[in-house]
C-alpha cells in the first residue's frame, strides 16, 4: 500500500466510557432531509424475541422517522411463511410506508429475491440511492466472477458522497461459531477501498459488534435481530465494542459528511452510539462511545477464523 493510499485511510478514533443510555432514550440528531435508516439481520423466525424487536422499532419509529429498513440476510428461516415471520412483525412499519431492502442469508431461499416487499426486483444482488447515499445489497453465499465485475462497475460509477455496502457474511468478526470470512473479505476489501466504500454492514453472527475500522472502513455486525448467540464474542481485536446478551438492531442517520449510529436492544437499551464523519474521499473519523458494560477488549492480534 502507498504512503498516499496509507494517509487517506487513516482513522483517528476517540472513545469514552459511559453508563448505558437508559431505555427508549434517542441520541440521533433527527435532521430533516437526512437520510434515516434501520439495520437488522438474522431476524425471520417468527419468534417472540422477532417481535418484541419490532415493537422497539415501531416505537423508535414515532420519534425518529427511518423511512427504510437494511436486512442484512437470514430474513425468513425455515418454510416460507412470510405472514408470520415478516408481515406480522412488521405490519405497523408497512403500514406507515417503510421499505425493506434485503440481502440473502445461508438460510435464505433464493426466491426470496421475488418477494416484493423485500424490494430486491428479482435480483440477488442490485443497489440504490438514498440521497447522496448509495447502498450496495449483495450476495454473499455467491461471490463470483459475474458479481466482483458488477461491483466494481458500480462503485466506479457512483458519485455518491457515501457508499455503504450490506451482506450476509461479516469481513471482520470476533465471533466463536462463525469468526470473520477472510476468503470473502480477500475479494470485497480490495474493491472496497479502491472505490471509497465508507461502512459496511454484515449480520451471520447472532449478536452486535462494531469493528475498529480496518483500511478506513468502519465495519458493523447487527446479527441478532431475532436469533442471538448469547456469549459468542470472543472479546479480542479488532473488536472495538461486543453486545451478545440480548437481541438488538440499529438505528443510522447520516447529515451531510456525519453517519450517527446507535445499537439498541429488544428492551430498548442502548449499547453502543457514535458517529462516522467524513473528511474526504476515504478518510474517516470515528467518534464512537463505548458502554460501561462491553468495554473494548486489551490490545492483541487479530484472530481470523474460517
Amino acid at each position: 500500500m502507498t504512503p498516499r493510499r496509507l494517509m487517506r485511510t487513516a482513522i483517528a478514533v476517540a472513545c469514552c466510557l459511559t453508563a448505558v443510555v437508559a431505555a427508549q432514550e434517542l441520541v440521533l440528531p433527527v435532521q430533516p432531509d437526512s437520510v434515516k435508516f434501520a439495520v437488522f439481520g438474522d431476524n425471520g423466525t417468527g419468534g417472540t424475541p422477532q417481535f418484541e424487536i419490532a415493537r422497539q422499532l415501531v416505537s423508535y419509529h414515532e420519534k425518529f422517522p427511518f423511512n427504510f429498513v437494511i436486512m442484512l440476510g437470514d430474513n425468513i428461516y425455515g418454510s416460507q411463511d412470510f405472514s408470520k415471520k415478516f408481515e406480522q412483525p412488521y405490519k405497523a412499519l408497512l403500514d406507515a410506508k417503510v421499505m425493506f431492502y434485503a440481502a440473502l442469508g445461508n438460510h435464505d431461499d433464493q426466491n426470496e429475491k421475488l418477494y416484493k416487499p423485500f424490494n430486491m426486483s428479482g435480483k440477488q444482488y442490485y443497489t440504490f440511492k438514498m440521497n447522496s447515499v448509495r447502498f450496495f445489497a449483495l450476495d454473499s453465499n455467491y461471490m463470483d466472477k459475474a458479481q466482483l465485475d458488477w461491483l466494481e462497475k458500480e462503485l466506479a460509477a457512483s458519485g455518491s458522497d457515501w457508499k455503504i455496502a450490506f451482506f450476509h457474511h461479516p469481513l471482520y468478526s470476533t465471533g466463536k461459531t462463525h469468526g470473520s470470512s477472510v476468503d470473502l473479505r480477500k475479494l470485497l476489501e480490495p474493491l472496497f477501498v479502491k472505490y471509497d466504500v465508507s461502512v459496511v454492514f454484515a449480520g451471520h453472527e447472532h449478536f452486535y459488534e462494531r469493528l475498529k475500522p480496518q483500511q478506513g472502513i468502519q465495519y458493523f455486525i447487527s446479527g441478532a435481530g431475532g436469533q442471538l448467540r448469547s456469549g459468542d464474542i470472543n472479546r479480542t481485536e479488532p473488536m472495538a465494542v461486543g453486545f451478545d446478551q440480548d437481541q438488538s438492531f440499529m438505528l443510522a442517520e447520516i447529515v451531510g459528511k456525519e453517519l450517527f449510529f446507535q445499537a439498541i436492544t429488544r428492551g430498548g437499551k442502548t449499547v453502543d452510539k457514535g458517529t462516522i464523519t467524513q473528511l474526504e474521499a476515504h478518510k474517516v473519523v470515528a467518534s464512537p462511545v463505548v458502554t460501561s458494560t462491553q468495554a473494548a477488549p486489551p490490545p492483541a492480534q487479530p484472530t481470523a477464523v474460517p
